[in-house]
């Protein structure tokens, strides 16, 4: 005799809320990729709640239940730049790990995460609120930068928060270069052929003050 199949219903109340709680990650998760994609592809305002579902294949309503609006799910996008430095173990990252990631999200040439969400900071949206969760961002980005650095908020010396600000605006002229200009043969380059150049220029600015010169 075949075994019953187990239903929804049938369960344990834990089992359940363990596979809805699963269920909801995926959901969140489509809408993630899929808004990135559109920001960065049609800008902020071009973009519709509709067609971020469609593209996520879930029910539009599904926006709302997870991130509350649009400038929600747009703000949760550009949230997730600085997860990969600005995290609970932030203090115990290098300048070394810090160039490295900024490399790896530079060189991806796949068209996935890393370069998404860089050109997400690239891209003015046309809507004050939009710009302003993306400059925001950029700050903080450029912060955990400096921290890493050695630099802490409320020093009265900025010149490390100064410094992290050009090394990330380094990074992302290369994303312009490497995908909206394509200009060769940085374009094509790949992270081994990037990693010499760009790490010396971001050493150069993120490395300790003794061993580098004042700007200006």
């Amino acid at each position: 005799m075949e075994p019953t199949p187990v239903t929804a219903d049938d369960r344990p109340a834990d089992a359940t809320r363990i596979a809805r709680s699963r269920d909801a990650d995926g959901t969140r998760q489509l809408l993630l990729d899929a808004a990135r994609r559109r920001f960065a592809r049609d800008g902020y305002t071009a973009t519709t709640v509709r067609d971020i579902a469609t593209d996520a294949g879930v029910n539009v309503a599904l926006i709302n239940r997870y991130f509350s609006s649009k400038e929600g799910l747009f703000e949760a996008c550009l949230r997730r730049i600085t997860l990969t430095i600005d995290r609970p173990n932030a203090a115990e990252m290098t300048v070394d790990r810090i160039i490295e990631t900024i490399i790896d999200q530079v060189a991806d040439q796949t068209g996935g995460d890393y370069s998404l969400q860089l050109l997400l900071l690239l891209r003015s949206s046309g809507d004050g609120r939009a710009d302003q969760i993306r400059r925001d961002t950029i700050h903080s980005f450029a912060e955990s930068i400096a921290t890493a650095a050695g630099w802490r908020p409320g020093d009265a010396d900025d010149d490390l928060l100064l410094r992290a600000q050009i090394a990330l605006s380094t990074a992302l002229g290369m994303v312009l270069f490497r995908s909206s200009i394509a200009l060769e043969p940085v374009a094509s380059a790949s992270v081994e052929r990037l990693r010499g150049p760009l790490g010396e220029v971001l050493s150069t600015l993120l490395s300790p003050q003794a061993e580098r010169a004042p700007l200006g």
